[in-house]
């Protein structure tokens, strides 16, 4: 364990325990990275967008600190968890904006595209790539993890195989096939075509 990490798994374990002055220094020394990781989630929002990363740190850290169940081990694993719970606090800040039925033609989506909330539409893209997300994780779940931890948490290659304890290689291997199941997921169908079962 380095000692960058080591005050942070210590503080973790106090804030496990609800130590309320470790929660205040845990929030003190990942703040950057966790406004890192906001930054990551929301890639390239617009100056008008009424949810900034500061807010979405600010309201993830507080669903993070008030969960009963805090059992986080160390950094990568708090980071990760943070990531997830970026991810649901976008997607229900997208729901509640997203009060009409989409209309028109479906059109094609890439999976980097469907991530940016710089573009009109975003509330629809981020519920699509959720709604694939979580259908993805019923087929291979560490895939999903391997996709959340790249888009949502700006996790590095190697930041991932250590966190899942899996090599380079395989995390590279996962994210290719996830990022092509993704993207018929988030494909229209074509015309003629017969539906998919999934």
């Amino acid at each position: 364990m380095s000692e960058e990490t080591a005050p942070i798994t210590e503080l973790l374990r106090l804030v496990n325990v609800g130590d309320a002055a470790a929660e205040s220094r845990l929030l003190t020394l990942l703040y950057a990275e966790l406004r890192r990781i906001a930054a990551s989630c929301m890639g390239g929002e617009r100056n008008d967008h009424t949810l900034q990363p500061t807010a979405l740190v600010n309201e993830a850290y507080l669903r993070l600190v008030t969960q009963k169940d805090k059992t986080w081990q160390n950094r990568s694993h708090f980071l990760a968890v943070a990531a997830q719970v970026m991810r649901r606090v976008l997607v229900d800040y997208a729901r509640a904006k997203n009060s009409q039925k989409r209309a028109g033609q479906a059109v094609r989506v890439e999976l980097d595209e469907a991530l940016a909330l710089s573009k009109p539409g975003w509330q629809e893209r981020v519920i699509d790539v959720d709604n694939a997300l979580k259908k993805l994780a019923a087929f291979d779940e560490r895939m999903a993890k391997v996709i959340e931890f790249r888009y949502f948490a700006g996790m590095t290659e190697t930041e991932i195989a250590l966190h899942l304890n899996i090599s380079d290689r395989t995390v590279k291997r996962d994210c290719k096939a996830a990022r092509a199941w993704l993207q018929g997921e988030l494909s229209p169908p074509v015309a003629g075509a017969a539906p998919s079962e999934t």
